[in-house]
């Protein structure tokens, strides 16, 4: 499903003008000079008022935030072609977004699918991401009330990210009901999900084998408790009408035995961070073939953040490993992105704050904290040529490089 590749981790929304366009066709150019075959972005959903994408109002609809040209014109035969080919959710939306909502989309799969064409042109396929849950209030809960739980509410225990767990507030799902209607919803939000990526993440993979529910009253995920999941059967569902997708499950967090079976027996590649596996004692260079790297994800500090906080033997133990690998270099944060570009896993992705080397400042998301979040964005010019050849070079005698363009 996955070859021996590479690629770099950027929301459009960290973009120079944070929207679609020429930055983000330029971005492509980027890639494809740095030999990179991949960009992963995060979900394309309209995002909360903090600027998660996370807690989107649609699980199908992209965020006309994101438009270079949000006032472009908009035919009414492209009204109609847009409703025609995109029946299930189309009616729901526009009664939920009111005024220029279809409109948008029709702009917003416009530039999208001209960006996706670009970059296929040029050897840059696109990784997407699904969120498991969808946001309290969005246009699906309302939609669909029927598919969902009252009295609970999703989160995560207590783990490396909190001692209280972590409480997302979003719907949680009825499975039973689920499976009474065949599982229509899911099957239609992956269709809509490779409209518009070639790959996609599986965010909070192991919650489809067993999710925490949390009382709604609760004020943490402390007093949450462990419920089962469809397992199997959805995903076999799914498969039986879309064919095989090409899926990487996001295998993080607290992972039991049966979250592991699901996802081989599925034959998924699973996350390998180094970060947790560095700090865990592991050594990258040993990981399984079937598996995406990453330095860190987007829920992770910068590598050069990381690295200053991280113990002196989590340090040693990544230079070790370098070494092996026969990697010498001073800066931590490259020295994180070469052994993640080394390692026996098909894919390698490394956020572009690495690539950059920065520190805090530049942070994407920090799970439990509300504010301050999503609003890290490139300078003009930051990714210049030099870069570009540094990353092709390193990727090239990690032979992982993609086309030249």
């Amino acid at each position: 499903m996955f070859a021996r590749s590479s690629g770099v981790l950027l929301h459009p929304t960290s973009l120079p003008g944070g929207r679609l366009g020429d930055e983000a066709h330029r971005f492509v150019d980027w890639l494809a000079r740095a030999g990179q075959s991949w960009w992963q972005i995060l979900p394309l959903g309209p995002p909360d008022e903090h600027g998660s994408p996370y807690r989107a109002a649609s699980a199908f609809a992209g965020w006309p935030g994101l438009l270079a040209d949000p006032d472009a014109a908009v035919s009414v035969a492209e009204l109609a072609s847009f409703v025609a080919r995109h029946p299930y959710w189309t009616g729901e939306w526009a009664a939920f977004a009111g005024g220029s909502a279809l409109a948008d989309q029709v702009r917003f799969e416009r530039e999208w699918s001209a960006l996706r064409d670009y970059a296929a042109r040029r050897d840059v396929r696109l990784i997407g991401d699904i969120p498991i849950y969808v946001a309290p209030g969005s246009a699906d809960h309302a939609a669909h009330p029927e598919l969902f739980q009252e009295g609970a509410v999703a989160g995560a225990p207590p783990d490396d990210w909190s001692a209280t767990g972590q409480l997302w507030g979003n719907p949680l799902y009825d499975w039973r009901a689920a499976r009474e209607s065949g599982y229509r919803w899911w099957i239609e939000r992956f269709r809509r999900t490779f409209e518009l990526v070639d790959a996609a993440r599986i965010d909070h993979f192991r919650g489809f084998v067993a999710y925490w529910s949390v009382p709604a009253e609760e004020r943490t995920a402390l007093h949450g408790h462990w419920r089962p999941g469809p397992g199997r059967e959805l995903f076999d569902v799914v498969r039986r009408e879309l064919g095989e997708l090409p899926l990487i499950a996001e295998d993080l967090g607290v992972i039991t035995p049966a979250v592991y079976r699901l996802r081989d027996e599925l034959g998924l590649p699973g996350m390998a961070v180094l970060h947790f596996i560095l700090g865990n004692r592991g050594d990258p260079l040993q990981m399984p073939e079937n598996r995406i790297a990453y330095t860190g994800t987007h829920d992770n500090d910068t590598s050069a953040a990381w690295w200053n906080q991280a113990a002196p033997p989590v340090r040693e133990r990544a230079v070790r490993a370098a070494a092996r690998a026969g990697i010498a270099e001073d800066e931590p944060s490259w020295l994180l992105l070469r052994l993640a570009l080394v390692t026996p896993a098909r894919v390698a992705i490394v956020p572009v704050q690495d690539l950059l080397g920065l520190g805090s400042e530049a942070r994407m998301n920090t799970p439990g904290k509300e504010r301050g979040n999503w609003r890290f964005r490139l300078e003009p010019g930051q990714l210049d040529e030099a870069l570009a050849a540094r990353l092709r070079a390193a990727t090239e005698s990690a032979g992982r490089a993609g086309a030249r363009r």
